[in-house]
């Protein structure tokens, strides 16, 4: 795992520039890391959205640049696991591109969506080593090794600090959720969609051929085809049956729905393993990177059993999406909350080493997460969160849910230790509040990836849980670890940090504001 330096300078950064004048002058030296700034750009800019822009520019140039040496490396030199990362890192260089782009755009972009961008930049960098790493290959012996090499963190971990810091005080005013308990960003035909017994689908998919295809991939293959703008809903109605498919809806794949007869009766499944040659990232039985996307009333799963260790059952990337009354199962690493912004709602996730993981700014609510009986030696995590940049506005909250134990581990949970998560990343945060913590989860609560590592720049959070799992008494001690007490300190936390700002609103049942 990278454990990325210290970003202590970040803390000055926004001190300094949280209040943005016309006549204040900017400096690289304010930045985590100067020498990169000064490297690349104007050491001082009076206008702080030019500084902003400067930095983004830089950002670009060296991801571009990045992506033109590494295609031109004849992978021939390489085994085929080497390949596969490499090739990873190639797609996920092509997508923090694309994010930098939308950060430039000359229409509205406002500072949220900024950052929710740029962290998602920031963890596809981390996800290119990470192939490296499921394979146990260590890219400093490759001949050459752009991805690293042009210090492409360093520049968005510039571009996060000062977008953070010039960021309005309304930062992320629009994703507050609604007592209707779906996003603001969701529309008012989206909710009518997810709360109506009746949907006209734009295509069928049916095993037995009573539809318009026999299998999801087809029918996301023709939608690109059918569709005249990716402006509008595209709805795909999956009948009952078991598909099994690896399926990718892309990037440029906007606004679909996907939608199925219900959770184990809709079910789409894979077997993809680390263990048999996929990256992590790879393995993932249903992958989604494009734009709004929704999901309800179906399972996705991976079978590939706990022994293949690493085996994805969905993962998301997928920028203000939404899953409704949707099943996860898997062992490892189920659940790839993969980057951007998420919104689970009535969901079962089921699961064994870190099976809620990833770099996402992801609500989860309303769920039942099932821990699953592991193999022997191992412990249970529920959650491995991401985060490598104390400015990214991403995390993992887990509200009004329920952690609970399968039949299958309730014959031997004595036997076996079930926390609460663990630190894949220096600035790992998760939040549990509200949310039923069944006899299964260790006194302690939480989990060490390493030695100390992270655990004093984690942030871990349990407010007002309940179950026999839930008392805080014997939880760790660890300087990141928060017992948050009163609705003061829950309110600074969510309006001051997590999802920018607003992250649940009073009638969803988190008393984080006054009067609850």
């Amino acid at each position: 795992m990278a454990k990325f330096k210290s970003h202590l300078i970040a803390f000055s950064l926004f001190m300094a520039i949280s209040v943005c004048t016309s006549d204040r002058i900017f400096s690289c030296t304010q930045t985590p890391f100067p020498h990169v700034c000064t490297s690349s750009m104007s050491n001082t800019i009076k206008d702080s959205l030019g500084f902003l822009n400067s930095a983004l520019q830089a950002t670009l140039d060296h991801a571009v640049h990045t992506h033109k040496l590494a295609s031109s490396i004849d992978l021939s030199l390489f085994d085929e696991r080497t390949k596969s990362a490499w090739n990873d890192c190639l797609d996920l260089c092509e997508d923090t591109i694309s994010h930098l782009n939308k950060c430039m755009s000359p229409n509205s972009v406002s500072f949220d969506d900024s950052q929710t961008w740029l962290s998602a930049a920031i963890a596809n960098q981390q996800t290119c080593m990470n192939g490296f790493m499921d394979f146990n290959v260590d890219p400093s012996q490759l001949p050459s090794f752009p991805f690293t090499s042009n210090n492409i963190s360093k520049f968005i971990s510039n571009s996060l600090a000062i977008n953070k810091a010039i960021s309005p005080t309304n930062f992320g005013r629009h994703r507050r959720l609604l007592s209707s308990d779906f996003p603001t960003w969701l529309s008012i035909s989206d909710r009518k969609l997810l709360q109506s017994s009746k949907v006209k689908a734009n295509l069928i998919v049916a095993k037995d051929g009573s539809g318009n295809y026999k299998t999801i991939s087809e029918a996301i293959a023709a939608s690109s085809k059918l569709r005249k703008d990716t402006s509008s809903r595209f709805i795909i109605h999956v009948k009952a049956g078991v598909y099994k498919e690896n399926v990718e809806i892309k990037t440029s794949m906007k606004n679909i729905m996907i939608i199925g007869d219900g959770i184990d009766k809709t079910i789409v499944t894979g077997s993809k393993n680390v263990q048999d040659g996929s990256t992590t990232f790879r393995s993932a039985t249903f992958a989604v990177t494009g734009d709004k996307f929704i999901a309800q009333d179906i399972t996705f799963e991976n079978t590939a059993g706990p022994q293949k260790h690493q085996s994805v059952a969905l993962r998301s990337g997928a920028d203000l999406s939404v899953f409704y009354r949707c099943s996860f199962k898997g062992y490892q690493d189920t659940l790839y909350v993969y980057s951007q912004r998420q919104f689970y709602q009535n969901c079962d996730i089921y699961g064994t080493v870190d099976f809620i993981f990833g770099d996402a700014a992801a609500v989860l609510q309303n769920c039942n997460i099932y821990v699953r009986k592991p193999m022997s030696q191992q412990k249970n995590t529920v959650t491995a969160q991401g985060r490598t940049d104390p400015n990214e506005n991403t995390g993992i909250i887990v509200h009004n849910s329920v952690v609970s134990a399968t039949s299958e581990l309730q014959s031997v949970q004595g036997s076996i230790k079930t926390y609460l998560g663990r630190p894949w990343q220096k600035y790992s945060r998760t939040v549990f509040m509200k949310t039923s913590l069944g006899g299964l989860i260790d006194p302690a609560g939480w989990l060490a990836w390493d030695g100390d590592f992270a655990l004093s720049t984690l942030y871990y959070g349990e407010y007002m849980n309940t179950g026999s799992g839930a008392s805080t008494s014997g939880r760790v001690k660890w300087a990141g670890y928060h017992v948050i007490t009163s609705a003061s300190e829950a309110g600074k936390f969510t309006v001051g940090n997590f999802l920018a700002g607003n992250s649940w609103i009073p009638a969803t049942g988190v008393p984080f504001t006054s009067g609850l």
